[in-house]
């Protein structure tokens, strides 16, 4: 397997967040937790060495090859910002954005990834991946990938105006409840979390120390077998959490009081 070694540098830390979903409900109630995320970001450019966005960042994306949805200005300033300043960061693609091109790298320098990929940090090792569509069930988002990765889906849309394109989309993300949906609230257990099964049946044939997810949006830390954890980072909707390794992996809560 394809592995990246980062060698952390002393008093460095990493960062992780995912699913901010950025532009639900509306453009209002969302820079609201723009301007949230941005004082995150703030915060951690002290201490950063590399900060991982683990999917969905945005509600919807789509890259045309002239034009990208309107919004986010800020945030994506301050991501510039952390990069320019020497912090690395990765991109995973999630199933909101998934049709995220070479934007990111080319105008911000960001490394993208649209599959899992294996990190040693610290000595540890770590399985990162949005998480949708890995292991078992989680069949309605492998129906909507097919469809959204399909090359004439891709090319239909890819002709459609910018402003019927992006109306359609978010209509459809929220009313199909692709953002948080009342599932989402709720631990199923060991035996029906599909991310969980799968971590378990890497740790088969596999030495994992941190198996670290977005997608599902419920935050959590969970020992799994041979001192491994499944981290799932919550999300920057309703829970307003993080991930932060140094030594160790610590989930936590930004409050962002201004």
């Amino acid at each position: 397997m394809l592995k990246t070694t980062i060698h952390l540098e002393p008093g460095k830390k990493v960062y992780f967040a995912s699913d901010q979903h950025f532009g639900a409900p509306n453009p209002k109630e969302s820079k609201i937790r723009e301007e949230k995320f941005i004082r995150w970001m703030n915060e951690i450019k002290k201490d950063a060495q590399v900060l991982f966005l683990m999917g969905d960042l945005f509600d919807f994306w789509h890259e045309w090859n002239h034009v990208i949805p309107k919004g986010y200005v800020r945030v994506l300033g301050k991501i510039a910002e952390l990069k320019d300043s020497g912090i690395q960061i990765y991109f995973f693609v999630g199933n909101h954005d998934l049709w995220m091109k070479d934007y990111l790298e080319e105008e911000i320098g960001c490394t993208v990834f649209y599959k899992k990929q294996y990190f040693e940090m610290g000595g540890k090792q770590f399985l990162l991946a949005h998480g949708d569509g890995l292991g078992p069930g989680d069949k309605g988002y492998k129906r909507m990938k097919k469809v959204f990765t399909n090359p004439v889906a891709q090319w239909f849309f890819r002709w459609l105006h910018p402003d019927i394109a992006m109306k359609l989309a978010l209509y459809l993300s929220q009313k199909n409840k692709m953002i948080s949906g009342d599932e989402d609230k709720e631990f199923l257990g060991e035996d029906k979390e599909f991310l969980i099964i799968y971590s378990k049946k890497k740790l088969e044939k596999e030495n994992i120390d941190y198996f670290i997810y977005g997608h599902r949006h419920l935050p959590m830390v969970l020992k799994l077998e041979k001192s491994s954890k499944y981290i799932n980072l919550g999300d920057w909707i309703s829970y307003f959490t993080y991930g932060v390794f140094e030594n160790e992996f610590e989930l936590k809560t930004f409050e962002g009081i201004k």
